[in-house]
């Protein structure tokens, strides 16, 4: 009997396979009582098995390849920090003496204390960092067991085995650096999650968050894995496996067809030229911009260089890293954020008081404005920066023309201490807003007297405008990216630009989704910000439209109201000739 599991779609594609299952699970530790003269002993075995694990991430950090993903080490030195941490590394000791347990029990118990600690957190991204901390204990609980980890050996898996796991880790990614397998499911995980974004570095089929998934499948059981739709399928019939396997070819078939796109100009069928420019988060991920073809980086969330760290990044530590992109993209536009903190990315040395509604508090420019040592300190950086290549500086979040103001006066006020210093700066690096807040949207039109360039960050322009938390199950479903109230902000804002001569970027999701491709273009928007897998999707798109044929269906879309309506235009926005 066939059996289907939903879960959330990383990517990568399809794949058919064989299961190969994983198994590290401390759901079954023993307890029992020591004595008081074995409780010492105890607590050594316990401290031997920290050091084994710190000895195991050490020597898997050392052994990444060059060609990983530039995730997979910053996760493994978070793991290793993690090691550190009292909460794991001595509390567990005092559990063994204060209760006279074996190591095993110590560790589960502090592990599940530690679990219930992070379900407490409203934050998404925080509570999902409490994987990382299981993937830790689970580690040092295998090595306590005195068993090898259960898993198999890189050279036993073959193209067609699918992993399933409770839970992979960078470390077992690392692992897995030599094998050659199709695709990986895991029960746990969120879009935030490590899981998730190893996936989607990996390139790899996988379905995450299916919950029971490893109790369901059996070993070498043949499983479907859809990465596109976030479904997996346990033991097809014939009939679904022989469409899912037309489902396989096709795919495979299109992959091949983008890749012979990658070098070719973005230019629709009538001759317009379309700017596809990637997104990054940390100045390693520059060689993946360079190899997706984008012409630049559109948005470079440089508030990634202020989390999982204990003090504030220095004036120096972030020039260093401007200068490493700006130099690699070699002339290319590289458009920075200045730190977009706050909410859900709230690093441990940001003192201020939590808010009762963190997403409309302290955040993005109004931080910035509230810290102007701080955001200073990033603005010189990006200026000394800018003479090793083609600096942009974009302000997050920026509510009305005063705020943008008070922006823009901080940045006056660290070029002129810089020439006071005599240290030397681009003389014409652009300054831009992003356009996030519905209220920014309605007033785009006097940001464009005092700005070089608009960009429109749909992710949280959605979120705020149809007052859903996207993050949350509950309401996720909302969340509606062709809403007509968020196309009207959009269009609105395109329509500033074009009127004053001042270009217009998306660089939220909607950039990266190749079904909006069309519509955005007939919307007039000439420049798309994406992750880089995305962009050879996208440029696919832009070569096979027409402009004059896709704008008078898009201002149809923009002027219904009726979601059926827009969702069938939509449908025939996208259909190709001949269809």
């Amino acid at each position: 009997m066939s059996i289907i599991l939903h879960g959330v779609a990383i990517g990568g594609g399809i794949a058919i396979g064989r299961a190969h299952l994983i198994s590290r699970s401390m759901d079954d530790v023993a307890h029992y009582l020591l004595e008081d003269d074995e409780v010492p002993a105890e607590k050594l075995r316990f401290d031997e098995a920290v050091r084994a694990t710190r000895k195991e991430l050490e020597m898997l950090w050392g052994s990444i390849p060059e060609n990983a993903p530039a995730e997979l080490g910053a996760f493994l030195s978070l793991h290793i920090m993690l090691l550190g941490d009292v909460t794991i590394s001595r509390e567990p000791r005092e559990i063994i003496e204060k209760q006279r347990c074996n190591a095993e029990w110590a560790l589960k118990l502090q592990c599940d204390h530690l679990i219930e600690q992070f379900d407490a957190i409203e934050e998404d991204y925080l509570r999902e960092r409490k994987n990382d901390v299981l993937q830790v204990v689970e580690r040092i609980f295998t090595n306590l067991d005195g068993d090898a980890p259960q898993l198999p050996a890189p050279e036993d898996l073959v193209e067609d085995h699918i992993l399933v796991a409770h839970d992979l880790s960078p470390a077992d990614m690392v692992y897995f650096k030599d094998s050659n397998f199709a695709a990986f499911i895991t029960d746990v995980g969120g879009a935030t999650s490590h899981t998730a974004i190893l996936g989607r570095s990996l390139d790899l089929p996988s379905v995450i968050a299916l919950h029971h998934g490893r109790e369901l499948i059996r070993q070498d059981e043949m499983i479907i894995v859809d990465g596109l739709q976030g479904v997996v399928i346990i033991n097809p019939d014939a009939l679904v496996l022989t469409e899912y396997r037309r489902r396989l070819r096709a795919w495979r078939g299109a992959r091949r067809k983008l890749s012979s796109i990658r070098k070719s100009s973005a230019v629709t069928r009538d001759g317009a030229v379309i700017e596809l420019l990637a997104n990054i988060e940390r100045p390693q991920d520059v060689d993946d911009v360079r190899e997706s073809g984008a012409v630049g980086i559109g948005l470079f969330r440089s508030e990634f260089l202020f989390l999982g760290r204990d003090t504030l990044p220095t004036e120096d530590e972030q020039f260093q890293a401007y200068r490493h992109v700006a130099a690699a993209m070699k002339g290319m536009p590289v458009t920075i954020r200045t730190m977009d903190l706050g909410a859900d990315k709230s690093p441990k040395w940001l003192t201020h008081d939590q808010a009762d509604n963190p997403a409309l508090g302290l955040t993005g420019i109004r931080l910035c404005l509230a810290e102007p040592l701080m955001f200073r300190a990033q603005l010189r950086a990006l200026l000394r920066a800018s003479v090793h290549g083609r600096i942009r500086v974009l302000f997050p979040m920026v509510n009305s023309l005063p705020e943008l103001k008070q922006a823009l006066a901080q940045f006056e006020y660290a070029k002129e201490e810089l020439r006071d210093e005599g240290i030397g700066y681009a003389d014409d690096i652009e300054v831009g807003a992003m356009i996030e807040i519905p209220s920014a949207a309605l007033v785009a039109g006097s940001f464009t007297k005092h700005v070089d360039f608009l960009s429109i960050g749909t992710n949280d322009l959605i979120q705020y405008t149809l007052a859903i938390d996207r993050n949350d199950d509950t309401v996720s479903h909302l969340y509606d990216p062709v809403h007509p109230a968020v196309l009207k902000l959009i269009l609105h804002t395109i329509k500033c630009g074009i009127k004053a001569n001042v270009p217009v970027s998306v660089c939220g999701e909607m950039a990266g989704d190749a079904k909006l491709t069309r519509l955005l273009l007939g919307m007039g928007l000439r420049k798309f910000s994406m992750h880089p897998a995305n962009l050879l999707s996208v440029k696919q798109q832009v070569l096979t439209s027409h402009l004059d044929e896709i704008a008078p269906i898009a201002a149809r879309m923009l002027r219904s109201e009726d979601p059926d309506k827009i969702a069938d235009l939509l449908q025939l926005l996208n259909a190709e000739p001949g269809e």
